[in-house]
């Protein structure tokens, strides 16, 4: 099952902007219920690269890294990336360079 950019959980939120509670809830329960027949199943959902021994428990996962609050789970990472590349457009990008020149020290 394919969890990052669901396209059912991508409805379900366009939904709940348009204040259509009723359909969100009904896209969001159907995507609960596709994950916990995948988790039923055995599959491997989790988009995860890193190895560990949370992998495809995200309960566990999530909470351990609130708990050590040192850095974000992997399958978190990109989701920030966009957001902030999408930030980094209102100074035309000049941070990515600032972070390049840092990396070079």
């Amino acid at each position: 099952m394919k969890i990052d950019g669901n396209e059912k959980e991508k409805a379900a939120l366009a939904a709940f902007e348009q204040k259509d509670f009723a359909l969100a809830v009904q896209l969001e329960e159907a995507f609960i219920k596709e994950l916990r027949q995948a988790i039923a199943k055995g599959e491997d959902y989790c988009s995860c690269t890193s190895p560990c021994d949370k992998h495809g428990n995200c309960v566990e996962c999530v909470a351990a890294h609130r708990g050590h609050q040192n850095h974000l789970p992997a399958c978190f990472r990109e989701i920030i990336n966009q957001k902030l590349y999408g930030l980094s457009e209102l100074t035309e990008h000049t941070i990515i360079g600032r972070i390049k020149e840092e990396r070079k020290k």
